[in-house]
């Protein structure tokens, strides 16, 4: 009886003390989970590599000399468009019939919808639209480096006659558009045309022709019907130009919100012109290659990091022959994005991407970026901190000692300035 009286009294005072403690601190707010993982400080090799990137960006003037040539390129060929249809499809009785509905006020919106429901039955423009591709599409421009492409859609497979109505009427509409001065040149073997600015900085812009008729591939035990002209462009030239329009769609919906993703593929590409083992790396590879490291590496990854991955991957042998490769995403087929190169280039990148890993591991990052090393940040001391912890025994003889030492030096020194100043 006395030990259950016992066990209610000691239950009783436990809960109130709880309670009193809880009323005076308050209660513990609800669980929140993990708290998000926070990014640590730059590393030395983040500093090198921001760095890095600083000194291949485009400075300022290059960025609007490019900017200045594509919207003149963009503008001019909507202009050379218009002119194109114009003189391809003459509508004299478009015309008439614009003059009718115009005495007829309460029949407008009606001839409106069946102006709409007739332009399906008017030929197509021959020229459909301009695309913006390659690195001015994935924002990749390298300082000194202001080679642009852009991709111009016909609506049938583009010829050598069609390139060069484009070519001749594309200088007068330029002409019409801006004051500055560039030369227009044909290049039918890029199936394309070239535009390059007469003043500094030199800029260029390819601009190519291509049509998605010519991905189209006729059933197996079917024959085309319609044969091409005799003067159609290269084949592989607008297939090529179709790809790049598929590898900037998808380098912006994956890569371009990536931390440092866009940052590592900049320096990856400067690497590439730097050292000739690199040359034969494939840009879209590197690209591919560069958003899988990035996004399965968690989003606190810095620069550093990030580029370490990249060379850990290659590294690891998926260039070598036998290994997984790069499957291409924006291919129908399995492809590899990596299959122009050689065995022995894949052995080259290989064994550049392990020798590149070494020199990281022993902080030579530097080595790697083709750069001098920078110096170590000057961290500013607490106040606190600055003080010694004096070294004693057991008597305490070693705390006079130590002050006597101190002020014999103290005094030398200022012997020593005394001289330096009699002197």
């Amino acid at each position: 009886m006395m030990e259950e009286e016992r066990y209610w009294e000691e239950r009783r005072r436990y809960e109130e003390e709880m309670e009193f403690w809880q009323n005076r601190m308050g209660r513990g707010g609800p669980f929140t989970g993990p708290p998000m993982p926070m990014r640590r400080p730059d590393t030395s090799d983040d500093r090198h590599v921001m760095a890095k990137h600083a000194s291949i960006y485009p400075n300022e003037q290059e960025l609007q000399a490019v900017q200045s040539i594509v919207s003149t390129c963009e503008k001019a060929l909507k202009l050379v468009s218009d002119a194109i249809a114009e003189s391809d499809n003459p509508r004299p009785a478009e015309a008439e019939k614009l003059i009718k509905t115009e005495k007829k006020d309460e029949k407008e919106a009606e001839a409106k919808e069946g102006d709409k429901e007739d332009d399906p039955n008017q030929p197509p423009r021959a020229l459909k639209g301009v695309m913006r591709v390659g690195v001015l599409a994935k924002g990749l421009l390298l300082r000194g480096n202001l080679n642009v492409q852009l991709v111009v859609l016909c609506s049938e497979k583009p010829t050598r006659t069609l390139l060069e109505r484009v070519a001749d009427v594309l200088p007068k509409q330029m002409a019409t558009v801006t004051d500055e001065k560039y030369e227009v040149k044909i290049c039918v073997e890029e199936a394309g045309i070239i535009v390059s600015s007469a003043s500094e900085p030199e800029t260029t812009c390819t601009v190519t022709l291509t049509s998605p008729i010519m991905r189209e591939n006729a059933p197996e035990g079917e024959t085309v019907s319609v044969k091409d002209p005799p003067d159609v462009l290269d084949r592989q030239k607008c297939l090529d130009a179709l790809a790049a329009l598929r590898h900037a769609k998808w380098f912006q919906a994956r890569a371009n919100g990536l931390q440092s993703c866009v940052i590592i593929i900049r320096i990856l590409r400067d690497l590439c012109q730097r050292v000739p083992t690199w040359a034969p790396m494939n840009e879209w590879a590197m690209e591919l290659l560069s958003e899988k490291c990035v996004s399965s590496g968690g989003p606190a990854m810095g620069p550093g990091d990030a580029l370490r991955r990249v060379f850990e991957c290659i590294a690891s042998g998926i260039l070598l022959p036998g290994g997984p490769g790069l499957l291409d995403p924006c291919e129908k087929e399995p492809t590899d994005a990596a299959g122009s190169l050689t065995n022995q280039e894949r052995e080259d990148i290989t064994a550049s991407a392990q020798h590149a890993l070494r020199l990281i591991a022993f902080r030579q990052i530097h080595k790697v970026l083709g750069m001098d090393q920078l110096p170590a940040p000057r961290f500013q001391r607490r106040p606190f901190g600055n003080r010694k912890r004096r070294r004693t025994n057991s008597t305490g003889e070693g705390e006079a000692n130590e002050g006597d030492g101190k002020k014999d030096k103290k005094e030398g020194e200022g012997e020593t300035m005394e001289t330096g100043d009699n002197a």
